[in-house]
């Protein structure tokens, strides 16, 4: 079973459900054989902006950092790990690219979830793979290949 944990401090008015989070990680971990439990938060830029910077040396917002655990030596834990996401930046994305606003969250559930459970796109090879994986865990929900230009 998967368990997931909300720490909403967005002001966003546009955020999907929480059963739609459950589904688009259901749908990647539903090969997995142990329960997992992941806290998503749901942040405003601000404080992506300042999360972006600490952790990645990056000046700015992003839509999404994922922040994998992994537990010391002789710690037993479902924890995966940590997805802060940033509302506003979703929200825009979905405009510029002409998607539809729940299936951008998706996506990019789908994909930091893939982050948690060690897939990466650090080389061409490893994001060709993760993307194809994106594009069929996000196909097996009835959510379009978002890589394809509208």
């Amino acid at each position: 079973m998967n368990c997931l944990d909300f720490q909403i401090v967005s002001k966003s008015r546009k955020l999907p459900a929480q059963a739609l989070f459950k589904k688009w990680v259901d749908a990647v971990l539903q090969d997995e054989s142990q329960d997992s439990e992941i806290v998503i938060r749901i942040v405003d830029e601000q404080e992506m902006i300042q999360f972006n910077e600490q952790y990645r040396d990056k000046k700015g917002s992003t839509n999404i950092l994922s922040f994998p655990f992994d537990p010391p030596k002789g710690v037993d834990s479902d924890l995966l790990g940590d997805l802060l996401i940033c509302a506003q930046v979703i929200e825009a994305e979905s405009k510029q690219q002409n998607k539809q606003l729940e299936h951008h969250w998706a996506h990019m559930i789908v994909h930091g979830v893939l982050h948690l459970i060690g897939y990466n796109h650090i080389d061409a090879l490893e994001a060709a793979e993760m993307e194809l994986l994106e594009i069929k865990i996000l196909r097996s929900i009835q959510i379009d290949n978002p890589y394809e230009e509208k």
